[in-house]
């Protein structure tokens, strides 16, 4: 089972209505793209990090190493807007290097830093609603709201193979590992690439047992899950309508000033 999957499950939140984590996700979602502030991205980060640790009972090792993955690649990517190389130094700072100066504006590191938060701040969200709410849950919001059924189904099926496949990858990786497959640098890369092949054609055969599995139990182009009912409670709901209250303030009186 992947962690993110593991954690959700052992979630305290797990068994709140989902259609009200969802909603509380992508309305906080939206008003942090939408600001684009740094005051209330930063809010934000640290709400749903208190709700996710603190409420969640998330460990807060394993929700830091979560949030390590986007900003490092954050980081990286936002090197190209704060760092620059030119003959004349910025007013931000200037390292000398040579004849040239590694170099940035104050409005290019403010801008920076205001798109790494914004950035966490969204994936919080997005972190939040997958540590606290099953794949089950997410889909029976998304047909509540119409969504395609072939689309649910094709995220059940992805989802659903996905762990298929890491189990695959995981016992010819074993398998590899006793033949010293991994030795050195040249057999691990021709031994990654045999695992890749023949984890494609493992794929295939897997689909095709899958539905005619799937044919042999009546299916008719729907796939039916059982879910639970958690119904939401009042002041769960009063809670978040202030909250996205205060943050539409906000971004409203942000944008006016």
């Amino acid at each position: 089972m992947i962690a993110v999957d593991k954690l959700c499950y052992r979630s305290k939140l797990r068994y709140v209505n989902a259609g009200e984590k969802f909603t509380y996700s992508m309305l906080t979602l939206l008003f942090c793209i939408v600001s684009r502030s740094f005051v209330l991205s930063g809010a934000v980060l640290m709400v749903n990090t208190t709700l996710t640790v603190g409420k969640g009972g998330i460990p807060l090792r394993r929700y830091i190493s979560l949030m390590a993955v986007p900003s490092a690649f954050l980081i990286l990517s936002t090197l190209a807007i704060i760092v620059n190389i030119s003959k004349i130094p910025l007013d931000g700072y200037a390292l000398p290097v040579g004849t040239f100066f590694i170099t940035g504006s104050k409005a290019s590191v403010l801008f920076g830093l205001r798109l790494i938060v914004t950035a966490l701040a969204a994936v919080s969200c997005l972190y939040f609603l997958s540590l606290n709410t099953t794949m089950t849950d997410i889909m029976s919001v998304l047909g509540g709201l119409r969504c395609p059924k072939i689309v649910l189904e094709l995220m059940l099926l992805i989802y659903r193979y996905i762990f298929v496949l890491m189990e695959t990858a995981s016992a010819m990786l074993v398998s590899q590992k006793a033949r010293l497959g991994n030795k050195d640098l040249k057999t691990s890369l021709r031994s990654f690439g045999r695992m890749g092949s023949g984890l494609l054609i493992r794929a295939f055969q897997r689909s095709g047992t899958l539905y005619d599995a799937m044919e042999s139990r009546c299916y008719d182009g729907r796939i039916r899950v059982l879910e639970e009912q958690h119904p939401a409670k009042p002041s769960e709901i009063a809670l978040i309508i202030s909250y996205e209250l205060v943050l539409l303030a906000y971004t409203v009186w942000r944008g006016v000033a």
